[in-house]
């Protein structure tokens, strides 16, 4: 008798989040809300939406497709997105003019479930992949990599970001470290089987790709990057075959 109330609760405090952050100081380009600041993250450099739950790296993904990339052009794109976050893959999910598709080894909301390191889609079936965070989950991200080139349309372009600390020269990956404890103090977080450094871009170039990493975040005004809760430091690695 007390499920509608218990079920009624998240609504309520979303409601209320809703109504205490409410203001225009910052924004969200990935569900357009404006509010009084953002929800604080677990990581000080990134802020959550109220709204949406966007984090900064989705932000910063949304405003650099928007502006420096022809996805919305309204030319049919094919897109595959992996791991799809809410934010991201409702935004993209809703936009005209693109083909997309969402993948996941498991989530239920992902439209399609397989391993990234055996991708059942034939050679050249996409022009736009996304791969946010989710390659220092993969045991054989390499694998993966390939399988991404592979996939991958001659004039398309996809977008990969990792957890990068960008005081490390090499990527560090060592397999002996299972405990998740140990994992979190080793490689940032208990389901990471890596972290990457600096040669994150020549990984990507080994499987085939033609990578730039794009600092356009780092071009941004400071007001731009306050409003829009941007980590400054967020550089976006494209892919093309």
């Amino acid at each position: 008798m007390f499920a509608p109330a218990v079920n009624a609760l998240p609504r309520l405090r979303r409601r209320w989040r809703l109504l205490r952050l409410r203001g225009d100081a910052v924004e969200c380009p990935c569900c357009g809300g404006r509010f009084r600041e953002f929800m604080p993250g677990r990581d000080p450099n990134n802020p959550i939406c109220p709204r949406c739950g966007a984090q900064a790296r989705h932000r910063a993904l949304w405003l650099y497709l928007h502006e420096r990339t022809h996805l919305f052009d309204g030319q049919g794109l094919r897109v595959l997105h992996f791991a799809p976050e809410r934010a991201l893959g409702r935004a993209l999910a809703g936009a005209p003019g693109i083909q997309y598709v969402s993948a996941d080894l498991e989530d239920p909301a992902a439209m399609e479930h397989f391993d990234i390191t055996d991708i059942p889609h034939p050679d050249g079936s996409f022009d736009v992949i996304l791969c946010i965070h989710v390659l220092e989950h993969v045991e054989n991200d390499r694998a993966a990599m390939r399988e991404l080139h592979r996939i991958l349309a001659p004039d398309g372009f996809a977008v990969v970001l990792v957890p990068l600390d960008l005081d490390r020269a090499d990527t560090y990956e060592d397999p002996s470290i299972t405990d998740p404890a140990d994992r979190e103090r080793a490689f940032w977080q208990a389901d990471h089987v890596r972290l990457y450094g600096r040669d994150f871009a020549d990984r990507l170039r080994e499987a085939g790709f033609d990578v730039t990493v794009d600092r356009w975040v780092r071009s941004l005004e400071p007001s731009t990057i306050q409003r829009y809760g941007l980590f400054p430091l967020e550089d976006m690695y494209v892919c093309r075959s």
